[in-house]
């Protein structure tokens, strides 16, 4: 099917999904999250046996837009659950998707983005990406991807990064174990299609009872903290504090923050 958001281009075995909206810095849209879906949907359902996602232009994801997200403090409680449970079941899919997935950072991967980059089986990163999860700047909250995150690097690290909203560059990300592999930046794709390969010769089979059994193992602790999250992910979007960062990014100006 056509994208707008994104290209999807196969190479014999592999997919390679490459976000395509660089002018934005590859910002997810709502359209983007369907569109990444449906890529995911037509991956699964093809020969591919391993999929690359990447970024066009200097940055892999900049996390999510920013002027939807002004649009989201203006819904019910009801309308942002609904689309908090949109956005968890989309970083869901990701986590749990049978095909093993390699994410080839480019550029900078912020917030959602760096969620996107990290969720992936494995992460390879260019030296000068920088990764961070910066919501508490905005007045927002990063709960969805707290939830996978504290299962990726631990409680104490995942607080760092989470609190102090500040970022990491690739090597330590890669410390921190967010990144699997950091490399130049002209190796990045070779590299990512030489793993790609070794993934190939081994059984498909395996592959995804493996990938199966890892998310089961995390499965029913994970739905509930995924539903703490979701609701705290939705009444964050109700704050003065949330309006008011949204707001003051938009406008170029320091937040005047309302709550003690």
């Amino acid at each position: 099917m056509p994208y707008t958001t994104l290209k999807l281009n196969w190479e014999d075995a592999i997919a390679l999904i490459t976000f395509n909206r660089p002018e934005k810095r590859n910002a997810v849209s709502t359209l983007m999250i369907q569109e990444i879906l449906s890529a995911l949907d037509e991956i699964e359902q093809s020969e591919a046996r391993v999929a690359i996602l990447t970024g066009a232009g200097s940055a892999f994801c900049a996390g999510m837009d920013l002027e939807g997200l002004q649009d989201l403090a203006d819904q019910s409680l009801e309308d942002n659950l609904e689309d908090s449970r949109r956005m968890a079941a989309f970083f869901h899919r990701l986590y749990s998707f049978p095909k093993p997935l390699i994410a080839a950072v480019n550029g900078h991967a912020i917030a959602g983005g760096c969620g996107l980059a990290t969720l992936c089986d494995f992460t390879l990163s260019v030296p000068t990406a920088k990764f961070g999860y910066t919501e508490a700047r905005i007045g927002f909250l990063p709960a969805l991807v707290s939830v996978f995150l504290v299962r990726q690097i631990g409680e104490k690290s995942a607080r760092d990064l989470l609190l102090t909203a500040r970022l990491v560059d690739a090597e330590e990300a890669y410390r921190l174990g967010l990144v699997t592999q950091v490399v130049p930046r002209e190796e990045l794709l070779p590299r990512a299609r030489q793993l790609a390969q070794t993934l190939i010769a081994n059984g498909p089979s395996s592959l995804s009872a493996t990938k199966q059994l890892l998310v089961a193992c995390s499965g029913p602790e994970l739905n509930r903290q995924l539903e703490l999250a979701i609701e705290s992910n939705a009444r964050i979007r109700l704050t003065p504090d949330f309006r008011e960062g949204i707001s003051s990014f938009l406008e170029k100006r320091p937040p005047q923050w309302k709550a003690k």
